[in-house]
């Protein structure tokens, strides 16, 4: 909304040609998405107090963990309001990329507060059925996949493979990219909805994700970066940094309040949107095994599931106390508050080393 209001008038007050840039209006719509979380914050968890959307604690989980019960969840809707209404004032919509991410936030937060809902008003520990959830997941991901496939930005790209640390395609999957595509942003999805489980984990590890990604969209948008860098020039790919520096800011602000003690969770209505957020952002900067990297933490938490559930089918025995992984550390005696640290110092170094695969010749 700024940007079609002050940029118009740059040829009368010069100053104005700063909102032009992707960086000026990247760090205006960080700040102000984390401006919004702190003001509004305390507002919106009185309200879900209120309203008694608490947060039911399952009886298998650590003893630690039954304090929390009746904790406010639904928090999602703070983080999606504020960078919703960060974008709104400093994003540049004839960017169909920004366009597509807005839309499917929207729809992935919805579902996630259907599932709260149901889960803390309904009283239904179940909430959304899980073939009806993984459905609506796939259907959003065909829609941004398919969005990307019939619109790209950079159509010589758009179903190449690439992986870290190799500069060149490794080939083109053609129509087949649409369902790998479909699988990155459902698996991201529910990734990071899994690992949504201790005060700060999920929202400290999305904050490191973000960031990376903030800067490989900025990077892949420049042409001449680009190329020197050796990695796809999608020329689109820039404006994205706008959303994801909103999204930094919010989820710092979220931070203030969801780390421990917890007064509030950003249940399926956040993790849901978040993790699709970035399996799409994933898609269309050509980085799907990059996110692998950079995202492993939420990578490990999903495969640890997925190992426990296939373990006890096949031989009736766990690999973990529990699963997700972060109740296994708990159940072997680590604090939540230093799962999470280490989580996050893990996070960080896996940022780096995803970082430090650009430039190989």
């Amino acid at each position: 909304m700024i940007y079609y209001l002050l940029v118009p008038l740059k040829e009368y007050l010069s100053y104005l040609r700063l909102f032009k840039y992707i960086t000026f209006r990247s760090a205006l719509a960080a700040l102000t998405a984390l401006v919004i979380v702190l003001i509004f914050g305390k507002i919106i968890i009185r309200w879900l107090q209120r309203l008694k959307f608490g947060e039911q604690i399952r009886d298998l989980g650590p003893e630690s963990h039954k304090a929390k019960a009746g904790t406010p969840t639904m928090g999602g809707i703070i983080i999606l309001g504020a960078v919703i209404a960060s974008i709104l004032l400093w994003g540049n919509f004839s960017n169909h990329y920004l366009v597509i991410l807005i839309v499917a936030t929207v729809l992935l937060g919805a579902l996630g507060f259907a599932d709260d809902y149901i889960k803390s008003i309904l009283k239904n520990k179940d909430g959304v059925p899980a073939k009806m959830k993984l459905l609506v997941q796939f259907l959003v991901a065909l829609g941004a996949a398919g969005a990307v496939y019939l619109f790209p930005s950079a159509k010589e790209h758009v179903t190449d493979l690439f992986v870290p640390f190799v500069n060149e395609s490794l080939l083109d999957m053609g129509l087949v990219w649409v369902l790998f595509a479909m699988i990155v942003i459902t698996g991201f999805s529910n990734a990071v909805n899994l690992t949504d489980g201790l005060d700060g984990l999920a929202i400290g590890n999305m904050a490191i994700v973000t960031v990376v990604l903030a800067i490989m969209c900025y990077l892949s948008g420049h042409k001449l970066i680009a190329g020197y860098l050796r990695i796809p020039y999608i020329p689109d790919s820039a404006e994205l940094t706008v959303f994801l520096s909103a999204l930094i800011g919010a989820s710092l602000g979220f931070l203030w309040f969801n780390s421990n003690p917890a007064t509030v969770f950003m249940g399926d209505t956040g993790a849901l949107a978040l993790g699709g957020v970035v399996g799409i952002v994933a898609i269309m900067i050509k980085k799907e095994f990059f996110l692998v990297i950079v995202g492993g933490v939420f990578v490990i938490e999903a495969l640890s599931v997925i190992i426990q559930v296939a373990s006890f089918k096949l031989t009736g025995k766990r690999v973990f106390k529990m699963a997700p992984i972060h109740h296994h550390f708990e159940l072997s005696g680590l604090p939540e508050q230093k799962v999470v640290v280490r989580m996050w110092v893990l996070g960080i170094v896996l940022a780096i080393l995803g970082l430090s695969s650009l430039k190989i010749l």
